[in-house]
């Protein structure tokens, strides 16, 4: 692919070039694709890498809650770097999970990968933190089930990217899962056995999402008010990053779940260098929606409607704010007709508001110049 098309490179080109350095790349996740220009725009003038990404619930065959599928959002994206002329950009395929690891499973998401590499995708996150086996022995034991799932499927990606580079990312400890005390977090051990595991069976990726206290989505009081996300751990973080570098393992982590967590406090206290991508992804949806509130107050009160009725029944005792903050993202599909039928007003407004909170985000990552980084080991 020539420079000219702007098309993604690998996600491995881009962590391979910000390795050792103090900086994240932000990944995000653009359920709405009317953010994309706005955050291209601001990569480019910050000289910042970015992944763009959605998840396997948010777009797979059948368009997932996105109402677009991998072809879909591949389109979009490379309509977008093109209109904005932004070269160093992964188009990365998040959360693809399995929660089973069944045949059936396995075999749908070989099926979903395989349209992604045809869209054109470059690079993956592999998902199989939801299996774990809580009657093992051993850490490798409890582990197993995860290591073999992520096996088999960073194979199939390798084989049917033929030769070519890409990004891979893999989990280990379940985003958000909670027991009896609260956030389950991921030990360094399990960190590096997991490594250690995939590595003996020449699957080596450069990132690693870890179960660190951040949850998805936005955080509520209890009175379901949204409230500052203050849970990640990063003294964990950094021993989980010190256990892999103990053991010589070149592994970068990536932070998932930063929607709601004060930017100063990543700007100034996140281990920069340690976390090396950072995903972005309600933020985006808020984006959008608040800016229908005032540009287009109609389809705003209809998306909160249906969701409200549709979800409701659902979720006895919660505030209507938590109902529709929790999903909101399910009304996507349904109205996405108009979502993309509105003004140019309401675009430029969604695009320039995008561009502004891009900037503050790639500044607290300490991402301008990365893109750099990047051509210069491309070279």
């Amino acid at each position: 692919m020539k420079a000219t098309d702007y098309g993604p490179i690998p996600g491995s080109a881009i962590l391979g070039g910000v390795s050792g350095k103090k900086a994240i790349v932000m990944a995000a996740n653009i359920r709405i694709a009317t953010v994309a220009r706005g955050i291209f725009k601001a990569a480019k003038d910050t000289d910042s890498a970015v992944f763009m990404e959605l998840a396997r619930s948010e777009s797979d065959l059948k368009g997932g809650h996105t109402g677009m599928t991998p072809h879909d959002f591949s389109e979009k994206m490379r309509d977008a770097a093109q209109a904005t002329r932004f070269d160093i950009w992964a188009l990365h395929a998040d959360h693809i999970t399995v929660k089973t690891g069944d045949a059936t499973e396995i075999n749908q998401t070989k099926q979903l990968i395989d349209a992604q590499v045809q869209a054109g995708y470059t690079s993956f996150a592999i998902d199989a933190s939801h299996l774990f086996n809580f009657e093992g022995k051993t850490v490798r034991q409890e582990l197993e089930p995860n290591i073999i799932a992520t096996t088999e499927l960073a194979r199939f990606i390798t084989a049917k990217m033929n030769g070519k580079p890409f990004g891979l990312e893999v989990e280990v400890g379940e985003i958000g899962r909670k027991d009896g005390h609260g956030l389950v977090l991921t030990k360094p051990e399990e960190a590096v056995e997991f490594i250690k595991a995939l590595n003996e069976n020449d699957v080596y990726p450069q990132v690693l999402a870890i179960a660190n206290g951040s949850t998805h989505g936005h955080t509520y009081d209890a009175n379901g008010n949204v409230v500052e996300q203050l849970s990640i751990d990063i003294p964990q973080t950094r021993a989980i990053a010190q256990a892999l570098r103990d053991n010589n393992i070149k592994v970068g982590i990536a932070q998932h779940g930063i929607t709601g967590t004060p930017r100063d406090l990543i700007n100034l206290h996140f281990p920069k260098g340690d976390i090396i991508k950072g995903n972005v992804g309600t933020f985006w949806q808020d984006v959008v929606f608040n800016t229908f509130k005032i540009y287009e107050p109609a389809l705003y009160k209809n998306i909160q409607d249906w969701t409200l009725e549709k979800y409701r029944p659902l979720n006895p005792g919660k505030k209507d704010r938590q109902i529709f903050d929790g999903n909101c993202k399910q009304a996507i599909k349904e109205f996405k007709k108009e979502i993309y039928a509105v003004g140019p007003d309401t675009n430029h407004a969604i695009e320039s508001m995008a561009y502004a909170e891009s900037l503050v985000f790639f500044r607290a990552f300490s991402s301008y110049g990365t893109a750099s980084l990047v051509r210069n080991a491309l070279k």
